[in-house]
């Protein structure tokens, strides 16, 4: 019995494989994981950089999607915005990790109260790259759940304070919103910019959402310092 579920356990596996391969046996595919890597990205976005109509990009997702490579986040900001997001953990090693090499970097969210600081306390963790972070509407302060989840994982905002983007006087050379308002609401010409569809944990109010958010934003910062090594 147990050689026999061990076997069929297997052989899901081996299906699973064969699927992700087959989904990516296309140019078009391969380069849309690649461009997912980093960052999130609206379907109108994807078939601009890939220079491809919305008919074919469609096709293209279908099967990245059936084959459990990307998942669609619904925006907090505009509910009409779609961002197709990279499960990266079923293709590791599959894709190519694109480089970017940074003099600054500058994480965003909406209020600055806690994605965007846990984004930078993390950074600095990993990464001597200059980094701020900041608001495109800044609360009074860091949100107290914000300065637990932080403790509890080693790291110390006590001294953080949100502040409005428009305070810098430098602009960065990489500019990461870590929310969707943020990212609908912020107009930079010049910037490289990077986009984390990440859920607001201060919305939510509990505090396994900050853990999550937590939790994914520290994926996330892992692979954009390992891109900027």
């Amino acid at each position: 019995m147990l050689a026999c579920m061990a076997s069929n356990r297997d052989r899901r596996s081996l299906e699973q494989r064969a699927a992700v391969h087959g989904a990516l046996a296309d140019p078009h595919r391969l380069a849309i994981c690649d461009r997912l890597a980093l960052s999130d990205l609206t379907p109108s976005e994807l078939a601009s950089h890939l220079g491809i109509g919305s008919n074919l990009l469609a096709h293209h997702m279908a099967a990245l999607a059936s084959a459990g490579l990307t998942e669609t986040v619904v925006s907090s900001g505009d509910r009409r915005r779609r961002y197709i997001h990279l499960r990266r953990e079923v293709l590791d090693g599959l894709t190519s990790m694109p480089r970017v090499t940074p003099a600054s970097v500058l994480f965003v969210c909406k209020h600055n109260s806690a994605r965007s600081q846990l984004a930078l306390a993390l950074w600095r963790e990993c990464s001597s790259i200059p980094a701020e972070s900041a608001g495109t509407e800044p609360a009074a302060s860091v949100h107290p759940a914000a300065l637990r989840v932080a403790a509890r994982h080693g790291l110390d905002l006590s001294g953080a304070t949100p502040r409005p983007i428009g305070s810098l006087e430098v602009p960065p050379s990489l500019l990461v919103t870590v929310c969707d308002e943020a990212n609908e609401a912020i107009d930079l010409v010049g910037v490289t910019r990077l986009h984390w569809s990440i859920g607001d944990p201060v919305a939510v109010g509990r505090a396994r959402a900050f853990e999550d958010a937590f939790e994914a934003l520290s994926e996330r910062v892992a692979l954009l310092s390992a891109a900027a090594a």
